[in-house]
């Protein structure tokens, strides 16, 4: 017989019209190109299967045609001519009456997977509207363009509910968020076959990370969840963190470092050394008296802003001043001496 539409729908070979109905919205709403991004090229023939599996057995003579001859006779529109009495009845279960013969000029046309989509799940503009002349066609180049009719209420089915997101934290380091990074996680979810049957399958996410975002960051990757039969699968999101650096702290776009200099530091200046986030070495000379609280300013050094890349905040240093615990007679003396 060919392709057996019966097994592509799930139902039996006596299956009534709901049946049919309620095999292919399951099977439609797995399928559907447009929530199969990652397999889209598999999806679309499965989809577009299943839709002329409906459009032959929702069709009493199509169905009848296929019956008695299957796909091949059905497609070509080659019917044998009516088999005898005898055949005929031999063809078929006792308690069911021979059919009348097909029309020997049958021709079949299949209809759209579009307009089928649309026709079950609701109607659009220009979708499934039975309108002559030019449409619309969602179903071009290879690839299921989504529609109003997508998802929406009709009298005979609800819509299929979102699961809630799936939230995970990502930690980063603040070398990465300053130079901007890509992370790879490997994530493991369940998805439904054809026939219903839920498997686990592994699969590998590219974050990237851009220079300058901050803590708190989302990066949803869309229906990465688990998929369960009539749910729209859940929305995966990471949630940027960061991580704590043993010398700088972040303070929106600025970098701030708290440094303890010497009194006599303080008082006679020294040059600071620092290594950058990115590894520079960087050299800020200090040459004017600091008092404790003092802060120096250095800019374009802090972090990179997200939206400008070319531009940075500031790097802040914050100054304790270290004083001496305890000074001998001649110091103090000297001292006096000094700065009195």
């Amino acid at each position: 017989m060919g392709v057996d539409y019966y097994n592509i729908l799930k139902v039996n070979r006596n299956a009534t019209e709901e049946d049919l109905k309620r095999g292919y919205r399951r099977l439609a709403m797995i399928w559907h190109p447009d929530k199969n991004p990652s397999n889209k090229r598999e999806a679309e023939a499965k989809f577009k299967q299943i839709s002329e599996a409906y459009d032959v057995l929702s069709d009493p003579q199509k169905r009848q045609i296929y019956d008695l001859y299957g796909e091949e006779a059905l497609k070509s529109g080659k019917v044998p001519p009516p088999p005898s009495a005898t055949r005929g009845a031999a063809s078929y279960h006792h308690h069911q009456p021979p059919p009348q013969h097909p029309n020997p000029s049958f021709r079949f046309n299949p209809r759209d997977a579009d307009d089928i989509y649309a026709e079950m799940f609701g109607g659009s503009e220009g979708v499934g509207s039975g309108s002559a002349g030019p449409r619309s066609r969602n179903f071009r180049d290879g690839f299921f363009r989504g529609t109003t009719a997508e998802f929406g209420s009709s009298a005979s089915s609800a819509p299929p509910k979102k699961a809630a997101p799936v939230e995970n934290t990502l930690p980063c380091s603040l070398e990465e968020l300053y130079k901007g990074a890509k992370k790879k996680m490997r994530i493991s979810r369940t998805i439904s076959d054809a026939s219903g049957r839920v498997r686990s399958m592994e699969e590998i996410l590219t974050i990237e990370i851009k220079p300058g975002w901050k803590k708190g960051t989302k990066i949803t990757f869309p229906e990465k969840g688990n998929q369960e039969p009539g749910v729209i699968p859940a929305d995966l999101i990471f949630i940027l963190d960061e991580k704590p650096h043993a010398v700088y702290a972040r303070d929106g776009n600025d970098l701030v470092i708290n440094l303890e200099i010497s009194l006599l530091e303080a008082l006679t200046g020294k040059t600071i050394e620092l290594t950058a986030l990115d590894g520079r070495n960087l050299t800020i000379p200090l040459t004017e008296i600091v008092k404790p609280g003092h802060e120096v300013v250095v800019s374009d050094e802090g972090m990179p802003i997200s939206k400008e890349p070319r531009k940075k905040g500031n790097l802040r240093i914050k100054f304790d001043v270290r004083y001496p615990s305890r000074l001998s007679t001649e110091q103090k003396s000297d001292l006096r001496r000094i700065l009195g």
